[in-house]
């Protein structure tokens, strides 16, 4: 079994050859604007519309707390929008907005979709940022979902 890969750099510019899915943390409210999203709006417009669209229409799909939306960005990179966030941090927030078990639901049907694409999936480490979770609660959600199926997975860190 392969590991993680951790390198340094930007996940919106994933690396290798092959087929590529950027993978990502969204919330439960349609909320598009702050964190990671933000770089990946800046690279492709098609994956904040496909996640509003999807959010307005929920009524008849299935967002929703562990779903996932795949979005064709470029002929051989998808994004993965995951809904593993309940919610948005606000100054009156008690608690953190992640949560594991919709996040590691999130990652099964994205394992799916990458083994169907034969893809390699690349992400910032997902649901550490403004969701607030902890990576050492997450790295052993993605070895078990992703790494131990065989799909190569490389995690960006920001930085120097």
């Amino acid at each position: 079994m392969n590991a993680i890969e951790y390198v340094r750099g930007d996940a919106t510019a994933p690396r290798g050859k092959g087929v590529k899915i950027v993978a990502h943390v969204c919330n439960d409210l349609g909320g598009w604007g702050k964190g990671f999203v933000l770089a990946v709006s800046r690279r492709w417009p098609e994956p904040e519309a496909a996640y509003r669209r999807w959010h307005r229409e929920r009524a008849r799909n299935d967002f929703g707390l562990g779903a996932a939306q795949f979005v064709r960005v470029e002929p051989y990179v998808w994004v993965a929008n995951l809904v593993g966030q309940r919610g948005i941090r606000t100054g009156r927030s008690t608690g953190v907005p992640v949560r594991y078990e919709a996040i590691d639901a999130a990652l099964a049907r994205l394992a799916g979709k990458a083994a169907e694409l034969g893809a390699s999936v690349h992400m910032p480490r997902i649901g550490c940022g403004l969701a607030g979770g902890r990576w050492e609660r997450i790295e052993p959600l993605i070895a078990e979902r992703l790494v131990a199926r065989g799909i190569p997975v490389t995690v960006y860190d920001t930085g120097a």
